[in-house]
Formats: C-alpha cells, sequence, structure tokens
C-alpha cells in the first residue's frame, strides 16, 4: 500500500528511474563469472564490494583487476559522485565514491546510480535513499517468509520520489544536517556513557575479588587476611553432559526436564530451553540430572571466541556435551558466578586448548584455575553489594538504551518532515 503524502503544491513525485541518466543511471553489477578470483591482481583497478556500501568505506577490499579486465567491464565502472547500493546479504545500504576514489568496477552484489544533478542534488538523494520512507519502498517480503529482498531494476526504477526545486532541495538539506549534527552528538555521548557503564562494571568486578569491595585499605597485589586461593576442584564438583538420540521421539515429546545447551545460554540465569528432555532419556543416556545452584560453562562452541559463555541454575537441570557444570561446596553460586564473569577474558585464554584462537576449554585447565574464596559470610556480602549495584548500572543502561532508539526515532521523524515539505518554510521560485 502507498503511503499518502500531503505535498506543496510546487513539489513534484519523479520516478527514480526519471531523475537517473539514460542507460547507465541504474545498473546492477556483472554475472559473478565475469569477476572471478582467477582474474585478480596484487593492485590495479579496485572491484568495488557490498562491504564498501555498507560501511560506507572506500578502502576496504582486497580485490584487484589489470587494466584489460577494466576495459572489458567498463560498463561497470564507477566514477566520483556515483552511489553504490548493497543488494546481497546486508541490504539496501547506499554510499557515494568520493572523489579520490581508486578507479574499478562493481562486483555482483552491488548495484550503481547515477542521477541527473540538474533534477535532484546528491546531497538530497542521498539523504532521502537512507531514510525510511524510501527503505520501506526497496524491500519486498518473500512470500511464506519473514525475509526481504531488495526489489528488481524494473521495479526500481517505477519508485517516486518527492522532488522540490534544486535551491529547496539545499534548504532542505541545510537544514536536516543542522538538526542531525545535534542529535548525533547527543548521541555520541550516550553511546560513551554506556562505554564508561561497561568499564565501571569491570572495575567493580575486578575490585570484589580482589578483596577491595569489602576491605578498602587492601593492598595492591594481595588479598585480605584471612582469604585464601583455592582451585575449582576444591571447592566443589563437576559433572558433564550429552545429547539424548534425536531418533526416540519418547526422549523429546512432552518432555519436561530443562536440557541446557549453548544457544540456551545468553542470560544469567537458566530459567528456560529451547529444548526439554523426558526422564526416559536420562535413564537411557549419558546425560544427568545437574543440581540447583551450580554454573554453566560453555566448553566447546563457536562463540568461545566472542566471550565464555557461563550461567546459573536455579531448578534441576540436564547438559548437553558441550556444558561442564560446576556445583560449589559451602561457596555461594552467585559468588563463583560474579567470579567467572569479572574474569571471563582471562579464563577463556588461559583454559583454551591452543591458548589463542579459543574454539574450546580445555577441562582440566579449569578445574584447576585459581579462586579466591573468602567465609561464607563476606562472600554473601560481596554478592548482596555487586548485585546492588550492577542493578543500578543495568536500570542506567536500560535507560540510555532507550534514550538511544529514541534518537533514531526522532532522526527518521526529522527525515519523514523533511521530505513531506514541513521541516523548512515552503517557497516558491
Amino acid at each position: 500500500m502507498t503511503e499518502e503524502i500531503n505535498l506543496p503544491k510546487h513539489w513534484e513525485m519523479k520516478k527514480l528511474g526519471d531523475i537517473c541518466i539514460r542507460k547507465d543511471g541504474l545498473r546492477r553489477g556483472p554475472f559473478g563469472s565475469s569477476i572471478k578470483k582467477e582474474i585478480f591482481v596484487p593492485d590495479g583497478y579496485k572491484v568495488y564490494e557490498q562491504s564498501n556500501a555498507i560501511y560506507d568505506d572506500m578502502y576496504r577490499g582486497r580485490y584487484f583487476i589489470d587494466e584489460n579486465k577494466y576495459k572489458d567491464l567498463i560498463n561497470f565502472n564507477v566514477q566520483p559522485g556515483d552511489f553504490i547500493v548493497s543488494c546481497s546479504g546486508t541490504l539496501g545500504k547506499i554510499a557515494q565514491i568520493p572523489d579520490n576514489a581508486k578507479p574499478g568496477v562493481i562486483n555482483q552484489a552491488l548495484l550503481r546510480i547515477r542521477i541527473k544533478e540538474e533534477i535532484i542534488t546528491k546531497k538530497y538523494f542521498l539523504c532521502f535513499f537512507r531514510s525510511v520512507i524510501f527503505q520501506r519502498k526497496i524491500f519486498v517480503q518473500s512470500q511464506g517468509t519473514a525475509m526481504s529482498n531488495l526489489i528488481g531494476i524494473k521495479d526500481f526504477k517505477e519508485i517516486e520520489l518527492p522532488i522540490p526545486p534544486i535551491h529547496e532541495q539545499k534548504a532542505i538539506i541545510s537544514k536536516i544536517e543542522e538538526l542531525l549534527s545535534d542529535l548525533e552528538n547527543g548521541k555520541q555521548q550516550l553511546q560513551t556513557a554506556l562505554q564508561q557503564l561497561k568499564i565501571y562494571r569491570q572495575s567493580l568486578l575486578k575490585s570484589a575479588f580482589e578483596g577491595k569491595l569489602t576491605n578498602p585499605n587492601v593492598k595492591s597485589g594481595e588479598l585480605p587476611e584471612g582469604w585464601v586461593v583455592k582451585t575449582f576442584n576444591e571447592i566443589g564438583s563437576w559433572k558433564g553432559g550429552g545429547t539424548p538420540s534425536k531418533s526416540r521421539k519418547d526422549f523429546w515429546e512432552d518432555g519436561n526436564i530443562l536440557w541446557v545447551s549453548p544457544k540456551d545460554m545468553k542470560s544469567q540465569k537458566i530459567v528456560d530451553t529451547i529444548d526439554k528432555i523426558t526422564a526416559d532419556a536420562i535413564e537411557n543416556s549419558s546425560t544427568k540430572i545437574i543440581p540447583k545452584g551450580s554454573i554453566l560453562f560453555v566448553v566447546r562452541s563457536g562463540i568461545l571466541r566472542r566471550t565464555l559463555p557461563v550461567a546459573l541454575t536455579i531448578c534441576e537441570v540436564t547438559v548437553n556435551q558441550d556444558i561442564q557444570a560446576f556445583t560449589p561446596n559451602n561457596v555461594l553460586p552467585e559468588y563463583i558466578y560474579w567470579y567467572v564473569c569479572a574474569l571471563n577474558n582471562e579464563i577463556r585464554q588461559k583454559c583454551s586448548k591452543d591458548g589463542t584462537t579459543v574454539e574450546s576449554i580445555e577441562s582440566s585447565l579449569l578445574k584447576n584455575f585459581p579462586v579466591p574464596v573468602c567465609s561464607y559470610e563476606e562472600q554473601q556480602l560481596i554478592v548482596n553489594e555487586l548485585e546492588s549495584k550492577l542493578t543500578v548500572c543495568d536500570k542506567l543502561e536500560e535507560t540510555i538504551t532507550q534514550s538511544l532508539l529514541q534518537s533514531e526515532t526522532l532522526k527518521q521523524s526529522i527525515l519523514k518532515k523533511a521530505f513531506e515539505g514541513k521541516l523548512v518554510r515552503s517557497f516558491v521560485n
């Protein structure tokens, strides 16, 4: 359904095909067979990729072709001022080729746009293209799925744009830039606040397990009196897990026992899981009941490259073979959980099998990783203090994140008004 827009009377609605240069105004990249890896050379004419459009960075990419191949693909070349649009993966991102860009051609994942500047300024076109108003027009949802695809060139040409006179376009862009500059400054401050919160969280966690949170006078590099360093093995027990046979429906259908896999490890506490199993599955597989108050560690998963996923159990669960469960003895589970959060990166690196690129955690190294332990009463004080302060951090983060979302909504509201002729005073030539 086309959205009704009441434009000023002296504005026009023009089709995208009509504001583009004839013949070369809209051109999709060549067939993939035209640009194969075997034709690439160390340097020469650049092959522009969708990442250049997505990140608005023309220095990205490492593929080049020689002069002869460039001449063969001259119809797909780029010139300063051209626009390139991503048509694969992350769709609909646009960037403008700058004056100092390396000569080259687009690949099959890009669309090149050349506009008639006597009809529309490049800044006005770029700003309108990036607005939600236009972005909604260039996507079509695949039937029966939630996936969207970029519309074809034929439909692209038929999209209509609101076009005021050139001098009014310039006035509109000037006002947009003024308002969005103020908005961007506010966003930068919010993002800085988020980063500062992250640093504060880590500093708070670090000080807690150095003893400084409850013993402010403790010397750096020393633990408070009464604290001892033990290993995980010395303060609790471990259990692994397994996957009941997927071919046994009686193991999975109507199951009510939580079965945790790495994809469930996205929050502090395990409250639900994607899959559940039956009692029969436990009796006839290698998976075991893990008691409430255990800490779960993912020890094998691609996501270990980013972090070491860890979570608390608040009820009995079972786990798959990629998870090790630690049940502490006379140590608060929450104390262990927050300790692992504090040293997450160090544990991930020191307990990885190869010590560099983390694909999996070596269980024997994890089980013997040192843990500073204080009295049960002091553990409770530390947990209470951490959870109190981190709850405040969570609320602040939520407020900042909401403000960032609101700033994006305000940005789109500004653009909507601009392209409806409501942002600056309308005037006739």
